[in-house]
């Protein structure tokens, strides 16, 4: 059986991310959650589960394989359990997905640090810094052409839900979270997609956690 270490599921994005890649596979597997940046943290991620990923989260572990970063765990699933699970059949399509997948893997600084993930809190609304604003722009961009190139199939980026949605999923939560105004086309994808089966999981598993790390309970100034 598969096994996924993430850290706590109000803050982790990138565990999210990795969560629900394993989810999109199908296949059995073990979840083990470690609290971030408790007391013991720094001890816990030294450990030989969490090695060969330089003590971040998520790490997937394959019988004897370990594949960390969430990219990469779409990737490894896709080759085991098949591709179309993950992106869309059509060529083009496809290379579209996989460049978006990828932006939003290396991009977006700025509206990481400013705008954290927190799914157990609603901030009001406040002046975004031009950086945040200029990226806010791009994935709008991205996603307006995702939904009208090659989302007639369905609610999702790409018609039906696959690997960049999995991607953007964190991003739609710290909308909500931070009270970014969004245009209604991309209100009507995020509403799927934070109304998805597995994300409806992990937001409810999120409000019943003990764990809170105070650095992410307020907004950023």
């Amino acid at each position: 059986m598969l096994k996924l270490i993430i850290g706590n599921k109000a803050y982790s994005s990138w565990s999210l991310r990795g969560w629900l890649a394993v989810k999109q596979s199908g296949l059995a597997f073990e979840e083990i959650t470690v609290p971030m940046f408790d007391e013991d943290w720094e001890q816990r991620r030294s450990g030989d589960e969490f090695a060969p990923s330089g003590g971040k989260v998520p790490v997937l572990w394959d019988d004897k394989a370990v594949i960390w970063d969430s990219l990469a765990i779409v990737e490894w699933l896709s080759d085991k359990t098949g591709r179309d699970r993950y992106w869309p059949k059509d060529e083009i399509a496809r290379g579209m997905a996989r460049s978006m997948a990828s932006e939003m893997h290396s991009s977006f600084d700025n509206l990481r640090r400013e705008c954290p993930m927190n799914l157990r809190k609603r901030f009001p609304a406040k002046k975004l810094s031009e950086n945040v604003g200029a990226e806010l722009v791009r994935i709008m961009e991205l996603w307006a052409q995702a939904r009208a190139r090659h989302g007639s199939g369905g609610p999702y980026l790409f018609g039906t839900f696959g690997a960049v949605d999995i991607m953007f999923a964190p991003v739609a939560t710290r909308f909500v979270t931070h009270s970014i105004p969004v245009p209604r086309f991309a209100a009507a994808y995020m509403e799927a997609l934070l109304g998805h089966a597995w994300m409806r999981e992990w937001l409810e598993a999120a409000q019943e956690e003990p764990w809170v790390i105070e650095r992410y309970e307020k907004p950023v100034q």
